[in-house]
């Protein structure tokens, strides 16, 4: 994607036709798709933003520092009678959210010199869209649910016909559950990414993690905590040759397909829907209740709540998932109404061993 020379908008400057107005709020728009760049935003990102922006100024029909909330409720209002997903509509708001807050910032003061308005953020409080109000709230099992599910899916492997599908869909499903790698972070992992020799479990290198605003990968390194390190063992002692003779191949996929590929001499990655369907129908089997709500991102979201809950730091957890903003972290805690009261009790316990203390 090439960008557009621009002017410097750095100085106010009169202007003698409304093609002037024009000129100058393209260049704003120009202004924040050079900032994205720089930033090291992808193309796809950069022009999915410039997409949305151009959206809302053809809907409102006014320039862009006119834009009013009421403005900005009657255009996301109109994508959902449209009939967009819940998720595209929060894309667009965020989107627009972004350049408000961009133009707010930089050019502020130019845009009340040249025209007199003052630019407002139209996207506030009451219209964001947020993931409480879009269903996205994804509380997950209990504890004793979860171990239900798992304890009933390990011993029913060895009966399994075709076992080495199965125990692969049980290993990856148990990465997701104990250290919360996302499910594409999961099947992207070669055999080179377990790392033994780093720290005292080991650690995985994660190489293709999620990055914020379309920044491409993120790299981290997750350590085997939480029974991942025995689980490793498990894996690669006992399942994982099996599948072919790549099995000390480095750059052969950690959870492998069944299917060999004889050209580059190893096993093939498997997808992300293969690994969903076999959570899916061991959900059925063993906790039928959670039956069409147990994902893979429920159980990431599982794996933040019970370290929460067992002692594990905000930060750290940040770390673990591989999240760019605490406030990220935040959202994947989920605590029982028992943890509040627990705590509370805690709390009071210690003002009255205080007040005990200074009689």
């Amino acid at each position: 994607m090439s960008l557009a020379v621009v002017r410097s908008i750095g100085t106010a400057r009169g202007w003698r036709s409304e093609e002037d107005a024009a000129d100058f709020e393209q260049e704003i728009i120009d202004q924040y798709a050079l900032a994205m760049a720089a930033a090291g935003l992808s193309d796809a990102y950069i022009s999915h933003s410039r997409t949305a922006i151009f959206e809302l100024r053809s809907h409102v029909n006014i320039p862009l520092w006119q834009v009013k909330p009421a403005d900005a409720d009657a255009f996301l209002a109109g994508l959902r009678r449209a009939g967009l997903a819940a998720s595209t509509r929060a894309g667009k708001a965020g989107v627009i959210a972004q350049f408000f807050d961009f133009a707010i910032s930089r050019y502020q003061a130019d845009i009340n010199a040249l025209t007199g308005w003052v630019i407002e953020q139209p996207i506030d409080e009451y219209n964001r869209q947020s993931g409480s109000s879009l269903g996205k709230v994804r509380v997950p099992p209990s504890d004793a649910e979860v171990d239900r599910l798992f304890g009933g899916w390990a011993a029913s492997l060895q009966d399994e016909r075709r076992f080495l599908p199965a125990a692969r869909n049980y290993f990856a499903a148990s990465l997701w559950r104990r250290v919360g790698l996302r499910i594409t972070e999961s099947t992207k992992l070669d055999l080179r990414d377990w790392r033994p020799d780093l720290g005292t479990l080991g650690k995985l290198h994660v190489r293709f993690g999620k990055g914020s605003r379309g920044r491409g990968s993120k790299q981290r390194l997750v350590p085997a905590i939480n029974g991942a390190d025995k689980l490793m063992d498990w894996w690669l002692g006992d399942v994982r040759h099996r599948f072919g003779p790549d099995w000390d191949d480095p750059d052969a996929p950690l959870i492998p397909s069944e299917r060999f590929d004889h050209e580059l001499g190893r096993t093939g990655r498997a997808s992300d829907d293969v690994l969903r369907r076999g959570l899916v129908r061991a959900t059925e089997r063993f906790l039928p209740a959670w039956s069409g709500d147990l994902t893979p991102h429920v159980l990431r979201h599982y794996c933040a709540s019970s370290l929460y809950l067992a002692g594990m730091d905000l930060k750290a957890l940040q770390e673990l998932l591989g999240h760019q903003w605490l406030s990220t972290t935040t959202q994947y805690i989920h605590v029982s109404s028992q943890h509040i009261e627990d705590a509370w009790a805690h709390a009071n316990k210690s003002v009255e061993e205080r007040f005990e203390g200074m009689a």
